[in-house]
């Protein structure tokens, strides 16, 4: 497993840890504001985020040069022009661990593409080709479904999608589905290299679809479908955007989701925002899955082939998603 060496001088934890590897929590003792805040509470349909979700899984393995991966582009390229007046696709290659050249997209609708003030959603969309977490070792080498790792935060962010186009927001959008995210090293394959994950998000914050592109703030979605998720207050995002998380969280509890957003402080993980906030600068947080009681510290079936539609709870994507989309809607 790889461990989060770019930002060994940024934060102090024990157990620095990456998303593809075990967390190590700290209790945070410090509460966020609770000062009452009155929001509009924002429309999200969470069984069409579930179909959304579902529509993906049917594909198969979204892995890069494959076929589902190609197919499914082309789906989410489609679905997203229904709802945004401005798509864009972006073709890129990149090399994985073992030499491997991928083929990837990474797929960017913007929503009131003329204001100035903008707001960035991200998820991957790419899965898993290695199930190495499966606790049978004879599935290791088999692609997995991602319905949460993959499909669950592309769902909500298609659903975000489909309430911008019927209720405008008075802000720009603009959500970004990456792609590569999943492709590092199977653990112990005694790869010893670095930047192996996150492929999508370190190309397009090099080369982001606008010169010059910039956001107020960027949220990340990944693994986000469970039943009864918790979210912690991930230790990236709160070296880069602790008034971000903040807000996030506060609104989540304030609209009824305190039980999925809790202010404890967990270790920080190697995920999309990451290069996002080294690279381009936009303070980006990561609302991702914390369970303590798995060895991995994440979804009990991360990179196993159990990871499936049958882990997918509506309640969970609505939670997510409803908190997202009215942190949006309250922007000026």
């Amino acid at each position: 497993m790889k461990y989060l060496s770019l930002l060994l001088a940024l934060v102090v934890a024990a157990g620095i840890v990456s998303c593809k590897q075990k967390k190590t929590a700290t209790t945070d003792t410090s509460e966020a504001d609770k000062q009452a805040t009155t929001y509009k509470i924002a429309d999200f349909n969470a069984d069409t985020a579930y179909y959304f979700v579902g529509e993906q899984v049917k594909f198969g393995p979204r892995v890069p040069n494959s076929k589902a991966h190609a197919n499914c582009a082309i789906w989410l390229e489609k679905t997203l022009k229904k709802y945004a007046p401005q798509v864009a696709v972006q073709p890129f290659t990149a090399k994985a661990f073992d030499g491997t050249t991928l083929k990837c997209k990474n797929i960017i609708a913007s929503f009131n593409p003329k204001k100035a003030t903008r707001v960035l959603l991200c998820a991957h969309w790419d899965s898993r080709p290695f199930a190495d977490n499966d606790p049978d070792s004879a599935y290791h080498k088999t692609p997995i479904d991602g319905a949460n790792d993959g499909a669950s935060g592309v769902g909500i962010l298609l659903e975000i999608a489909r309430q911008l186009k019927i209720q405008p927001s008075d802000v720009g959008v603009d959500i970004l589905l990456l792609d590569g995210e999943d492709y590092g090293a199977p653990q112990n394959a005694g790869y010893t290299g670095s930047d192996d994950w996150a492929l999508g998000s370190q190309y397009w914050s090099h080369n982001p679809h606008i010169t010059g592109y910039s956001a107020r703030y960027g949220i990340l979605l990944d693994m986000v479908g469970a039943e009864n998720a918790v979210f912690t207050m991930e230790a990236t995002s709160m070296y880069y955007a602790p008034d971000i998380a903040q807000k996030v969280w506060n609104i989540g509890a304030t609209i009824g989701y305190s039980d999925y957003f809790s202010t404890e402080r967990t270790g920080p993980i190697t995920d999309d925002h990451v290069y996002i906030n080294q690279i381009l600068r936009i303070p980006t947080i990561d609302i991702i899955q914390h369970d303590p009681s798995t060895n991995s510290g994440f979804y009990q079936h991360w990179h196993t082939i159990n990871d499936n539609m049958k882990g997918i709870s509506k309640p969970t994507l609505k939670a997510v998603g409803q908190t997202v989309l009215t942190a949006v809607r309250n922007e000026k």
